[in-house]
């Protein structure tokens, strides 16, 4: 079904103030946390055809251009150092063509690139439909979370957000739209699947939608050598979608699951909370963190504390707010797999609560060599008698991936590396608070640095692309397939030849040379 575009008509411009020097574009902590150093304009285009006319504009004079969704992410990697313009997408949230027949599982809709999924999620569900386990993120937007590959956990269902796409709407290097349909035999579908923004802007996705579901959460705590000794695959496998949080200084896992329930079993609603915290917490929170910069026993009780919360229901009942204390919650498909904020609270960083992040993907046949690996690392610090902690809120996120083929995905397979990714992918997702004291620099800094050198030097592992520094990234590229990033730098030429969309990303990955 072509998506409807009225393209004849182009409306003006509209700008935010433009800048005579250059100002620093940040990710969503704010100041001082640089996503982009060389910026001359910041634009919010509410329509398509404003769009277009930008990059036509930006195309004529020379200039560089970056989409900006929500701003998942966490370092200086979205533009590249040179001069560029950001175009703001959060003005393109029209949802259009929502299309699930009586009695149908499946189904269509349309949306603009800077929808959320939060926005989706609501419209959909009054409308008795969801985007099933195809879904990341509250607060970030379609555009962005297809370039940037996000994925939800899961093995046994696909779970990466483009997976559930089934067109695109591009605007290329020379302002004209390029509609790229599902095919996983046409490399141009298979590099707007992880376009990491290459290609273009991304201004609309024509998505699979399915009939809304009940599902249940559950969670139980084990003994770390459970897990490092287990059968990580056959923990995950069997459910819907399923994940893993790590206290490496209590030795312990959370194991948390979800799969489908009747809907008529329980009048249950539950809601998670993702990211929310009340300002007190959020204080204590902040000075006990801060003082584990020089004492390794702030870090100690912080993570005990942080166990003790995240062992219970992080979910409230949605129709009245009430605080739920009991596994398992059951809620509507989205409200109970993400969730979002508490109406009584503000995300987490909005009370300076900022993370450094490390995460990389590894084929799931490797996941207890892997796990084993970073365990040997914290031991090693212990034999030194430095106590070293998981300092965030809900531990190590270890996630999983069901294998899917593109060309720059975490989760594609048949690869040069020789590893089987073809069972699905681990993700070692470590976030780490950064102190706003001094330097800013964590305790034993060094350890974190040494955690991701030893893992991309001795796994075959690729990089998140929003939540790894410039240093991870280009330690990384000996892992990615020579000929998946030829076949993508192909398709990102004819897409944008004279490099108007480029990053820092790209650039690292060799596609300017």
């Amino acid at each position: 079904m072509p998506l409807p575009f009225h393209y004849s008509l182009l409306a003006p411009l509209i700008l935010l103030l433009p800048f005579s020097s250059a100002l620093v574009y940040n990710t969503f902590d704010g100041p001082g946390f640089p996503a982009c150093y060389n910026v001359s304009q910041v634009l919010a285009p509410s329509s398509i055809p404003e769009v277009i006319s930008i990059v036509r504009s930006a195309a004529a004079s020379g200039s560089r251009v970056r989409a900006a969704g929500k701003g998942h992410s966490w370092y200086d990697t979205q533009c590249s150092d040179a001069e560029t313009i950001i175009v703001q997408t959060e003005g393109l949230h029209g949802i259009y063509d929502f299309n699930l027949p009586d009695g149908a599982e499946e189904g269509e809709v349309t949306v603009d690139a800077g929808v959320t999924f939060f926005q989706l999620a609501e419209y959909l569900h009054e409308r008795g439909a969801s985007v099933g386990y195809t879904l990341t993120n509250w607060n970030i937007s379609f555009g962005g979370s297809v370039a940037m590959g996000a994925h939800r956990s899961s093995i046994r269902e696909h779970s990466m957000v483009a997976a559930g796409a089934l067109a695109m709407e591009i605007v290329d290097g020379k302002g004209e739209v390029r509609r790229v349909e599902r095919d996983d035999g046409d490399d141009e579908w298979l590099a707007a699947s992880t376009s990491l923004g290459l290609l273009g802007i991304i201004v609309r996705v024509r998505l699979r939608i399915y009939k809304d579901t009940k599902v249940y959460a559950k969670q139980e705590t084990l003994d770390e050598r459970h897990v490092l000794e287990g059968d990580i695959y056959g923990m995950i496998a069997p459910y819907a979608t399923a994940n893993l949080w790590w206290w490496p200084y209590k030795r312990k896992f959370h194991h948390r699951y979800y799969d489908v329930v009747d809907p008529k079993s329980t009048p249950q609603q539950g809601f998670q909370n993702t990211f929310s915290v009340t300002e007190l917490e959020a204080i204590a929170a902040r000075t006990m963190l801060d003082s584990g910069k020089f004492l390794p026993t702030s870090n100690m009780l912080a993570e005990e504390i942080f166990f003790g919360l995240w062992s219970k229901p992080n979910f409230r009942e949605k129709t009245n707010n009430t605080e739920i204390h009991d596994w398992p919650v059951y809620g509507w498909n989205y409200d109970v797999l993400i969730g979002g904020l508490y109406p009584d609270q503000k995300p987490e960083w909005d009370y300076k609560l900022a993370g450094y992040t490390l995460e990389l993907a590894f084929p799931v046949t490797m996941a207890n060599q892997m796990l084993k690996r970073v365990r040997s690392l914290f031991d090693a610090e212990l034999k030194k008698l430095i106590v070293m902690t998981s300092t965030y809120r809900s531990g190590i996120n270890i996630k999983f991936g069901k294998a899917y083929y593109d060309l720059l995905g975490q989760g594609t397979y048949n690869t040069s590396d020789g590893a089987d990714w073809t069972k699905g992918t681990i993700m070692f997702d470590f976030p780490s608070y950064r102190p706003t004291i001094g330097d800013n620099k964590r305790f034993n800094e060094q350890f974190y640095h040494k955690v991701a050198d030893t893992l991309i030097a001795e796994f075959p592992c690729r990089p998140h692309w929003t939540k790894n520094t410039r240093d991870v990234i280009s330690k990384s590229v000996k892992n990615l397939d020579p000929d998946h990033l030829r076949r993508f730098n192909e398709v990102r030429k004819r897409f944008d030849p004279n490099g108007m969309y480029r990053s820092v990303v790209g650039e690292i990955l060799g596609f300017y040379n």
